[in-house]
């Protein structure tokens, strides 16, 4: 990089140079912060995940590898938009809604129907949470949900993602032993306590924890095929295909027109359970800048929700105009999220800014969507890659959401539509929630109760 590498890219105040646009703060890489290349390599293998998108939309859609190949490369082109307008994250789908937006989606025909009701969701969340950002009023709409029907939701949205997988005809049939050896290491890496110290104590199980799941897939490229669950991969050369004009006559506004009225009215209860998930997602992304302050006190790092939501939303309306995405546009890719803040805690030697970080990762995914010998590598085991996405979202999101309960009753109800949500879809959660809230808090509705079940609630009893 030369004498690219030495210039200083702060402002006085402490924040990585960029040009005022509105709310939104443009950074462009080389000019306004450092690149990264290691993050940049690393997002180069991890377009692996990114792909796992497409068997979503072959099996729910019936739309050809090729045109969903094209979703995908527009979706990875908008996930530049955080870093580029200010919001210092790895952003990624909202994965945890991912099965309830396919039950919701797969109870219309085949067909132009199913692919109108995607149309309608998806530019109903976007046109929602631009609005929310707009007027600030995001933190507020979330406290208006009961904490009892907000941790039924979350808890509902994982319960969905892990039956997706093992249902009748799910994608564990078709690799057993492949997800589970690489589930079973994956949370060992992930979620244990042991792995944890071992990596303190070794540089080279630190360095396979930074790595996120990349491993595991690379795994499963192996082990898929030693059981027969899957070919050898055929590595193809050159650079990959997109039909974009099969996905624009076929499968957007463009060639379908725009979805009823009627659409949009039954997509709300999804599209307000998919926000509750996301806004979880907002308030991690938060609290890991957050925890990162400590370590690098030389980056002024803004992360504003409302911006974030301006973004993220815009990204969802406009892939509803343009390729409608079953995994949708979420605010934070929590496992990689993770990866680069660690890497950023290290020092200003060993990341100059946390924009670099996420910025090169993301241009790095983006170049490793383009070339055909990455992605005829990891086609034969998406499948695998979006089992190990889902099972350890799951995992994330049951346990984020039995936090938002603040009493045993509140576990209770949530219990209740989680099972609900998982079974019978957002409408019905939402009914069963509001009228168990009703029955059992009455007029404490919004602010349920608080027994000091949770040590965490404890503070808040005593203020």
């Amino acid at each position: 990089m030369g004498d690219t590498s030495r210039r200083d890219y702060r402002r006085p105040d402490g924040e990585t140079l960029y040009w005022p646009m509105g709310p939104f703060k443009l950074r462009l890489p080389f000019l306004h912060y450092r690149f990264e290349w290691p993050d940049y390599f690393q997002g180069l293998l991890m377009c692996a995940v990114d792909l796992a998108a497409i068997p979503l939309m072959t099996e729910l859609l019936g739309m050809p590898f090729e045109a969903a190949l094209a979703v995908v490369l527009l979706n990875g082109f908008l996930y530049l938009l955080h870093h580029l307008l200010g919001d210092p994250v790895v952003p990624g789908w909202i994965t945890p809604a991912i099965p309830l937006l396919m039950a919701y989606c797969a109870s219309f025909p085949e067909g132009e129907a199913r692919v109108h009701a995607l149309i309608a969701f998806q530019l109903l969340l976007g046109v929602f949470c631009i609005g929310l950002g707009a007027t600030g009023l995001s933190r507020r709409v979330v406290s208006l949900v009961p904490p009892a029907i907000k941790a039924g939701i979350i808890m509902g949205a994982g319960i969905a993602a892990v039956i997706s997988v093992f249902e009748v005809g799910g994608r564990f049939e078709s690799f057993p032993w492949t997800i589970s050896i690489a589930i079973g290491i994956a949370f060992y890496l992930i979620f244990s306590k042991h792995f944890a110290v071992l990596k303190t104590r070794n540089a080279f199980w630190s360095t396979l924890g930074k790595l996120g799941i990349f491993p595991i897939i690379a795994l499963a490229i192996v082990l898929a095929p030693l059981f027969s669950e899957a070919p050898w991969p055929t590595i193809e050369w050159g650079f990959t295909t997109p039909d974009f004009a099969t996905l624009w006559n076929e499968y957007t506004v463009f060639g379908l027109g725009l979805p009823s009225p009627q659409m949009f009215l039954q997509a709300i209860p999804t599209m307000l359970a998919a926000y509750i998930v996301l806004f979880g997602d907002v308030l991690q992304g938060k609290a890991l800048l957050k925890e990162a302050d400590a370590s690098r006190q030389d980056e002024n790092v803004d992360y504003n929700p409302d911006r974030a939501h301006m973004i993220f939303g815009g990204r969802n309306a406009t892939m509803s105009i343009i390729g409608p995405d079953v995994a949708m546009c979420g605010p934070l890719w929590a496992a990689m999220h993770v990866v680069i803040v660690e890497r950023f805690k290290e020092g200003r030697k060993a990341m100059d800014s946390i924009f670099g970080g996420a910025g090169s990762f993301r241009w790095g995914t983006n170049t490793g969507l383009l070339l055909m010998p990455i992605v005829s590598l990891v086609e034969p085991i998406l499948g695998v890659a979006l089992a190990l996405t889902l099972l350890i979202q799951g995992y994330v999101s049951v346990r984020i959401g039995i936090l938002e309960a603040r009493s045993q009753r509140d576990l209770g109800i949530a219990g209740v539509v989680a099972a609900v949500l998982a079974t019978k879809g957002a409408t019905w959660a939402f009914a069963v929630g509001v009228a168990l809230c009703i029955l059992i808090y009455g007029r404490r509705f919004f602010s349920g109760e608080n027994d000091q079940t949770f040590t965490k609630d404890n503070d808040e009893e005593t203020q």
